[in-house]
């Protein structure tokens, strides 16, 4: 059996834990945010439902879910032990990751149908996410609830532009 490397010390500290999980969420935030375009003509040019919400309200949504979502992977961290650590880690990257993804998928492909599968998959990582989460610390779970409900309301909005934009 092999020994595993210790840990450095900093790295087990809650505060480094929460500081980097928020240093994540917000380098994910930005990465999206970078391919997100609503004034385009392409954007502006898709048939929306009418239960869209307007513009200005996806900044309002979005910045208390990405507090969330550090909060809840900084305390979900910090109550992980052995290898239930970086699995948790590997599954809220994946899930940044995915988060981010979705925007250049849409936006920056310009492709409703690749939204789609992005917002799927972000669905899918949300669920394991907080499976996952709720190994370690069930209040940082029920705290990414909300995150994953607006991704799931994401999800039919997407297939609903997606639906009336067959050619996108």
């Amino acid at each position: 059996m092999r020994a595993s490397k210790p840990i450095h010390r900093a790295a087990r500290s809650p505060y480094f834990l929460h500081a980097a999980t928020a240093a994540a969420v917000v380098a994910a935030a930005v990465i999206g945010s970078r391919a997100v375009d609503p004034d385009s003509a392409w954007y502006r040019s898709l048939d929306k439902p009418s239960w869209q919400p307007p513009p200005w309200a996806f900044g309002v949504v979005w910045t208390p879910l990405y507090a969330t979502i550090a909060w809840a992977g900084g305390r979900a961290l910090t109550a992980s032990r052995g290898g239930d650590r970086p699995r948790l880690m590997a599954s809220l990257g994946v899930n940044l990751a995915l988060n981010a993804g979705w925007n250049w998928m849409f936006f920056g492909r310009r492709s409703t149908k690749a939204g789609v599968l992005g917002t799927l998959l972000l669905d899918v990582s949300n669920v394991e996410l907080i499976r996952r989460t709720a190994r370690s610390d069930s209040t940082a779970a029920r705290v990414l609830l909300p995150y994953a409900a607006w991704c799931a309301f994401a999800t039919a909005l997407n297939l609903a532009i997606a639906r009336s934009n067959s050619s996108c």
